[in-house]
């Protein structure tokens, strides 16, 4: 496994499927989506989609291996397409789709699931400099009460090895944050421009967008 040593704070690694669960937690954390159904659709997203098609990257304390941060990277096209059909089937087969005695209504996947949201897909698609043109996606998320999970040391760390990736291929990255806050800590790294979005009654998220080497020196 990849390793990469950040100086006294914390350490960056490649996650893995045992890493799934403490990631799906902290996103919940840090957003709307506080229930176990949220977390169940999470983890299977990860699972199944984020570690296959694109690369998860975890930043955790260096002395007792706290989770402080991680970063969901998914290639051009990953972040905005439906859910394809195997993953579909997978959501159904384990998360509840009867009907609500409450609402009447079809318990499907919670509405705020990252990174296969049908209406962050579509703020996505907006939020892109160019339809035509591809773009890397990053959920950032860090735990809410680390204060050193935002560190600057700790985000470069964080967010390397997937923007090499991006700037490989000459790509944009349009960057998701569950905070403003966060999102302006990625301005140093050549992110601008944040909009907000929400992405269902009780959540938002904020994007910004870094814009490919070619476009940035033109």
């Amino acid at each position: 496994m990849t390793t990469l040593e950040i100086p006294v704070r914390a350490a960056v690694r490649a996650a893995g499927l045992v890493d799934v669960p403490a990631v799906a937690r902290l996103i919940a954390q840090s957003s709307a989506g506080h229930s176990e159904q949220a977390q169940r659709a999470l983890r299977l997203v990860l699972a199944h989609h984020a570690l296959e098609k694109g690369q998860v990257w975890v930043a955790e304390r260096d002395d007792d291996g706290t989770l402080l941060a991680a970063a969901i990277w998914l290639p051009p096209g990953t972040g905005t397409d439906p859910p394809g059909p195997h993953l579909r089937s997978v959501l159904s087969r384990e998360l509840a789709t009867g009907r609500s005695e409450a609402t009447g209504r079809s318990a499907a996947a919670p509405a705020f699931c990252l990174p296969q949201n049908p209406f962050l897909s579509t703020v996505l698609k907006a939020a892109g400099p160019d339809p035509s043109a591809p773009y890397w996606t990053v959920v950032a998320v860090c735990a809410p009460d680390e204060t050193e999970a935002w560190d600057r040391t700790v985000v470069d760390g964080l967010l390397a090895p997937g923007l090499r990736a991006v700037d490989a291929q000459d790509a944009t990255a349009v960057a998701v944050t569950m905070s403003a806050r966060h999102g302006d800590q990625l301005r140093h790294l050549g992110f601008r421009g944040p909009r907000r979005a929400r992405v269902a009654p009780d959540a938002s998220v904020w994007l910004t967008t870094r814009h490919a080497l070619v476009e940035a020196a033109a």
